[in-house]
């Protein structure tokens, strides 16, 4: 898919984002000011209500007056509220595209979630190419408001799609790439810009078997609390204790026979209820947004559901849990008490998850692939030049123009031509320190990772099948399993070697291949390795600095080819081009680098 038209409509996302934030500002600093006036005459008035209430107290006034300013102090708290709360808004507004600009502009590294907790040092490449961490793949993209939605992404960037399923998420893309009104929305729903929907939480407590399963509790539990309100009421007023004393006996016979169930629903409720409100208001903001696409109807019609709609039915949920926190309130509490509130919430509580907690697995897995897709059509709007890749099936096919890394600066990414596939089956790259031959490798990783995911990727086109990643990059020794780097290597080798066993095509990528070992285990070791991938169907890049593994392409024939970077020694200092060349390198840097740093050699 292409997308030429779509491309041609957006302009430089800059120019949007710089002109919204511009707006937003303006609209904060009017607010701004009538903050300022709100709370400049609330301390007007308040002084006033003081002066009337001593002249009230002299009789030189009626009470009554004072009615008319303590309605307008009210009148304007409430609006003070309406006030702050559009402020937040604004700031998270502008917060959010002032985020946008520093991705655009290279300054968003640190800044938003690294998703580290699916880092998995077992996966045959997430380590490798910097999928999680720090300035990573996943920190780019991921703009999402539950964990659901983050796992939902990793996901993606940790398996490749079928072809059809990346087709169809890059319809969606498509579509949702221009709904940047929806991407703001979303990001700004809730108090916090940091808060997000824990859906561990809330589908577990969702499933949990009913506590009061009785309908008469609520007849039993209502007409006890109303007595004993009434004979408390009447023993504060007429004096009649033997009322009051009935009511209490009631109570606690009721309580004694239900405290268990009532205090396990309020529990297991308490934790999941701090994400009601957030996702009540995530789900009705995609239930107002009409998709095309056939992955967002599909995804849309799974919140369709009979009577209310799922937006309405989690607001009842997260009004009940509201309700069960305000009998915490110390003047409300006794009351609470006496009317049995907590017992009759309990028991509605348990009677919305028995009719509607069903859905909330499905409701939160249609959000998640929502969010997931609306990540990736961000990024698809901050980069309106990148393509998505064309997808064949049939031979194994890694054919790019003008690939870079998306995780390098636009200034200075430099871009090659990469081309795998029927004949080319290996290319072997070698080259001096720090001229690029590892950033090659991880740019063509990352590029295959967004391509079968369904995102836009970072070239001038790129035609790709189905694949299976698999990278020996970031080999590290480790003192913890005693494992040496070379055994390390091996073992990740042996996993892209299982690889190839598996239903889809591989694609390795192996750095400085067996450099733990000595020069003659290396290359007898390194061309029985890449000749058994090649043998096995696989494809893939392999760098080196041990010129003697160059000969594998003498054994491969014409399945492989020998790629350089080079450099050059201008004024005493090192320069790099990045450009891959034809055939073997000639020369080498490492005796330059060591003078560089003061080394006599």
């Amino acid at each position: 898919m292409a997308g030429d038209g779509l491309i041609n409509a957006i302009k430089d996302p800059r120019d949007e984002y710089n002109r919204r934030v511009a707006d937003r500002k303006r609209s904060l600093e009017h607010e701004d000011r009538i903050d300022r006036r709100i709370w400049l005459w609330r301390r007007i008035i308040f002084v006033v209500i003081a002066i009337m209430i001593v002249v009230a107290f002299e009789r030189l006034i009626a009470p009554w007056w004072l009615a008319a300013p303590v309605i307008a102090f009210i009148w304007l708290m409430a609006t003070h509220q309406q006030v702050h709360r559009r402020r937040d808004r604004l700031k998270r507004a502008v917060r959010f595209y002032e985020r946008g600009l520093a991705r655009l502009e290279d300054g968003w590294a640190g800044s938003g979630e690294t998703g580290e907790r699916f880092a998995d040092k077992h996966h045959p490449y997430s380590e490798d190419l910097d999928i999680f961490g720090n300035g990573s793949l996943f920190e780019l993209l991921s703009t999402t408001r539950t964990r659901a939605g983050e796992e939902k992404l990793a996901g993606w960037l940790l398996s490749p799609a079928p072809v059809e399923t990346i087709t169809t998420r890059q319809h969606a893309v498509e579509e949702l790439r221009s709904k940047l009104d929806l991407r703001e929305d979303i990001a700004l729903l809730g108090s916090d810009i940091q808060s997000g929907i824990h859906h561990e939480d809330l589908t577990s407590w969702s499933t949990a078997p009913p506590l009061l399963t009785s309908r008469f509790i609520p007849v039993i539990a209502g007409l006890i609390g109303i007595y004993a309100f009434t004979s408390v009421i009447l023993w504060l007023g007429f004096g009649y204790r033997q009322l009051a004393f009935a009511g209490l006996i009631l109570i606690m016979l009721f309580m004694f026979r239900y405290r268990n169930q009532v205090s396990r629903i309020i529990a297991d409720v308490e934790r999941p209820s701090r994400d009601l409100f957030l996702l009540a208001e995530i789900l009705g903001r995609i239930e107002s947004e009409k998709f095309e696409s056939d992955a967002l109807t599909r995804l849309r019609s799974a919140l369709e559901s009979d009577g209310q709609p799922p937006s309405r039915q989690i607001a009842n949920l997260a009004r009940l849990t509201q309700i069960l926190d305000s009998t915490r309130n110390q003047f409300f509490a006794p009351i609470a008490f006496l009317l049995l509130i907590h017992a009759q919430i309990a028991y509605a509580i348990d009677r919305w998850r028995q009719k509607s907690g069903a859905g909330i697995a499905g409701w939160l897995e249609a959000i998640a692939e929502i969010e997931a897709l609306n990540a990736l059509a961000g990024y698809a709007y901050e980069h309106p030049h990148d393509p998505f890749p064309e997808l064949v099936e049939g031979e194994i096919r890694f054919e790019a123009e003008a690939l870079g890394h998306p995780l390098i600066p636009e200034s200075r990414c430099i871009r090659n031509d990469v081309s795998l596939g029927s004949v080319t089956r290996v290319m072997i790259v070698s080259g001096s320190n720090m001229s690029g031959k590892s950033t090659l490798m991880r740019t063509v990783g990352v590029n295959a990772v967004l391509a079968l995911a369904g995102a836009p990727v970072r070239a001038k086109n790129l035609r790709i099948s189905p694949l299976a990643i698999g990278a020996s990059i970031h080999i590290l020794d480790s003192l913890q399993t005693g494992a040496s780097r070379f055994y390390a290597e091996i073992t990740r080798l042996r996993q892209i070697i299982e690889l190839t066993k598996g239903g889809l095509p591989v694609i390795f990528l192996l750095d400085e291949i067996l450099s733990g070992t000595n020069s003659h285990d290396r290359r007898i070791g390194a061309e029985a390795v890449v000749k058994g991938l090649v043998e096995r169907g696989a494809v893939g890049i392999v760098t080196t600095h041990d010129l003697a593994l160059t000969q594998i392409e003498a054994t491969l024939g014409d399945r492989a080819i020998n790629v350089h970077f080079e450099d050059q020694l201008k004024d005493g200092r090192i320069e790099f081009d990045y450009r891959m060349r034809p055939g073997v390198v000639t020369r080498s840097n490492a005796l330059e680098l060591m003078r560089s740093v003061g080394l006599e050699v």
